[in-house]
């Protein structure tokens, strides 16, 4: 079973041809990441998979059981999908809590506009402890750093245990250590939820974790190659979608650091 699957998907915004011909599946419980420079239709790519942009007559899309187009309730559909981006934080009310935003999720907001169940307070402060995160509780989201922010939407997106969860360059904002330690708390997320289809979304090669064993890398719109992880991640492809003469060293755990010659 599938919890994505794309067919001869193309997407125009502003007139201009976005994602051309996206043919591509990720099986239930898979981990998949998506690769590409700046440009290369990831961020569309994403709209797309939320129902925030529609590919043209032709197109075939199912996410999660669903087959868009056909009767889908999106609002719906969109509470079983946790996205995680830092490009979320412009949507957020600075002067909320912490644990309100967190909280949100139950009612597939970015704001708390009701009083919050004590049972929900309980929920979402053991997440925060888990990702380190529960002495932010009761601050409010203007006081955090860009990389705490992030913290809290992972959080938030953790919260209702989706069936999918899309991670748009989580790490962009942090320094080292916090992505670091956002890569780690994704790995351990992935051992505590091996049935959680992960999809991540990144421009840094070494931000992929050789738990995302299969992939794909977009450029210009199009799939320059997809498949296994080893098979993708090659010196010839990076190159190719980075237009760059690019070289691989292999770290002792598994990922892959690129060096221009």
């Amino acid at each position: 079973m599938n919890d994505i699957e794309v067919r001869n998907a193309t997407v125009f915004l502003g007139g201009r041809e976005i994602l051309h011909n996206i043919s591509w599946e990720v099986p239930a419980g898979g981990r998949y990441f998506i690769l590409g420079a700046n440009g290369a239709g990831k961020t569309t790519l994403v709209k797309m998979l939320m129902g925030y942009a529609w590919p043209i007559y032709g197109a075939e899309l199912n996410v999660a059981g669903n087959s868009y187009g056909n009767g889908c309730n999106l609002v719906e559909l969109r509470k079983t999908i946790a996205l995680v981006s830092p490009f979320l934080q412009q949507y957020l009310n600075m002067e909320t809590t912490v644990l309100d935003v967190v909280i949100s999720a139950f009612d597939g907001t970015l704001d708390l506009f009701r009083p919050a169940r004590e049972e929900e307070e309980a929920q979402a402060m053991d997440i925060l402890e888990k990702l380190r995160a529960g002495h932010l509780a009761h601050q409010k989201i203007y006081t955090l750093s860009s990389g705490e922010q992030v913290k809290v939407l992972i959080a938030r997106a953790l919260l209702t245990k989706p069936r999918l969860v899309i991670m748009d360059e989580p790490s962009v904002y942090l320094d080292i250590s916090g992505r670091e330690f956002l890569l780690d708390s994704i790995r351990a997320l992935g051992e505590v939820r091996p049935d959680l289809t992960m999809l991540f979304i990144t421009q840094r090669i070494e931000d992929i974790l050789p738990e995302f064993d299969h992939g794909m890398i977009l450029k210009n719109g199009r799939v320059l190659t997809s498949g296994k992880r080893e098979d993708v991640l090659s010196e010839k492809n990076l190159s190719e979608a980075f237009e760059l003469p690019i070289k691989l060293i292999k770290g002792a755990n598994g990922r892959l650091w690129s060096i221009v010659e």
